[in-house]
């Protein structure tokens, strides 16, 4: 795999201070990556909306090194919604230690980053891809700064998508949308081990501006990181088969996405987010990161979807929230439904309402 496209070439040398704002969303997989090996490439491609209202919004200060200053160790502080965050750091160091090949400036700036979320971190709503993907955009600001030769939007974002896989995979799709693509598959033109690209064909239009009501079944932290559970595919029994299967569904969700058949949809993503959390049910150790009211929320979302005919469907990510996935003509009566029936279910009654969206944006 290539990954010299990325190395500068030529870097001007400032004493300029800069200071670059991004707002970069979350992104919910419909078809789920789950099992990577060295340095985060994906055992099977995955595939997502992209969110619009569930977003990170980052800014770096960047200050030039003294003379007097190491140019060897990377130097930065992190604060998250005003606080200094020390715990979150040791994740970032290793994230620029990765990454510093391919933006030797990390190395001759202090850095300040300020992050702050529209939703709870660590909770199963893919804050680490939002996260990532807003200092990944940061970075490619300073770099379009410090390059004598014109940078195309397109190399922009697909090195930021490279950028922010080394920090966390799934932020690689967090840059662009509404459906992004991360991993490499036959069918899928363009398609990439290193970063995300968009969903290459065109869709249908009962998938567009499609709705995502997240459901906060637990605001608290996973008991059991993403990054464990990756790890734990490894020497899964079922390793093989999952993505034997995802890289399938992949296939499937193709044509699915681009001939409008909403009923193969639903059936293919529950499946998905069904299957993800069975490989936790059977990794060793094997664990749960389902509540009881997830499943209260899935069983009340089947019942009404069989009384009604909607076309409302749910999927997870790793931890126990509900992602409801509709189409924006059944709005009205969906976020009622949610009201009345699953909100309940939500630690606080609380819940986010989204809507699939473009991607990363500066500020």
């Amino acid at each position: 795999m290539d990954t010299q496209q990325f190395i500068p070439k030529t870097l001007q040398k400032s004493t300029d201070n800069f200071s670059f704002t991004w707002k970069t969303p979350s992104n919910i997989a419909l078809v789920k990556y789950w099992g990577k090996t060295d340095p985060q490439i994906p055992k099977n491609a995955s595939i997502s909306f992209t969110l619009s209202n569930s977003h990170t919004i980052t800014t770096i200060d960047f200050t030039p090194k003294n003379d007097s200053d190491s140019q060897e160790e990377i130097s930065f502080e992190l604060f998250f919604e005003g606080k200094k965050k020390e715990d979150f750091k040791p994740k970032i160091a290793k994230f620029f230690d990765r990454i510093k090949a391919y933006c030797p400036y990390v190395l001759t700036y202090n850095m300040v980053i300020s992050s702050e979320n529209s939703f709870p971190h660590s909770s199963g709503i893919a804050s680490s891809a939002s996260g990532m993907s807003a200092i990944a955009m940061c970075l490619m600001s300073l770099e379009k700064s410090l390059t004598e030769t014109e940078m195309k939007p397109d190399f922009i974002n697909q090195k930021a998508s490279f950028l922010a896989r080394l920090g966390s995979g799934s932020a690689s799709r967090s840059i662009e949308g509404p459906l992004v693509v991360w991993g490499i598959h036959p069918e899928i033109e363009g398609s990439s081990d290193l970063f995300g690209v968009p969903f290459p064909y065109q869709v249908h239009k009962v998938f567009k501006n499609y709705q995502d009501a997240i459901l906060l079944v637990d605001k608290g932290e996973k008991q059991v990181s993403s990054t464990v559970g990756h790890d734990l595919m490894h020497n899964h029994p079922f390793a093989d088969q999952r993505f034997h299967q995802a890289n399938e569904n992949l296939t499937k969700i193709s044509k699915i996405l681009q001939r409008g058949d909403i009923d193969l949809f639903i059936n293919l993503v529950e499946s998905e987010a069904l299957s993800l959390h069975a490989m936790m049910l059977t990794s060793n150790p094997y664990f749960i990161l389902m509540k009881p009211n997830t499943l209260e929320i899935i069983n009340a979302i089947w019942r009404y979807r069989n009384e009604t005919g909607s076309k409302i469907c749910f999927t997870l990510d790793a931890g126990a929230n509900v992602h409801v996935l509709y189409p924006q003509n059944e709005s009205e009566k969906v976020l009622q439904f949610i009201e009345d029936e699953l909100s309940s279910f939500c630690q606080k009654n609380q819940y986010i309402c989204d809507v699939v969206g473009l991607g990363a944006v500066k500020l």
